[in-house]
């Protein structure tokens, strides 16, 4: 049984859109420098969260995430840093997410995950937990502050 014709450059079509959508995707992610986050299965999840001043404005932090509450808390940063963040949990799975920044990671138990963010203009950027963890979901927050 042969296709329609009709068929045929109706399934061209729709894989040529495919091939179109997927170029312009990627395109779009290289030009823009959209970073993809990394989960490190070889890197050992650490016990304490805590900020770690690698160059003037250039800061690594390990950010631990236990009920209800993000360790450390509160970091504070200069205007023009590079923060590279390190996420994981001691307990349960929870979500991490830096509002007004594009910064969206999973912290699960026993994986480490990676996210690089510049912060160029000062002010208090909220960390929230955007995966429900239990009855203290709600308070489960903390703060950058960009002076």
């Amino acid at each position: 049984m042969s296709m329609d014709r009709f068929e045929s450059l109706a399934l061209k079509m729709a894989f040529g859109l495919m091939v179109v959508f997927f170029v312009a995707l990627v395109g779009l992610a290289v030009l823009k420098g959209i970073d993809v986050p990394t989960c490190f299965t070889d890197f050992p999840p650490f016990k304490e969260g805590k900020v770690i001043q690698k160059g003037e404005k250039e800061y690594e932090v390990h950010l631990l995430a236990r009920m209800w509450a993000f360790q450390p808390n509160r970091i504070e940063i200069p205007v023009g840093s590079k923060v590279t963040i390190y996420t994981t949990s001691i307990d349960v799975q929870h979500g991490f997410e830096i509002e007004r920044k594009v910064v969206n990671l999973m912290t699960i138990p026993g994986a480490v995950n990676k996210m690089e963010v510049v912060f160029n203009k000062p002010g208090t950027y909220r960390i929230v937990c955007n995966e429900y963890c239990g009855m203290g979901h709600p308070s489960m927050y903390g703060e950058i502050i960009v002076k």
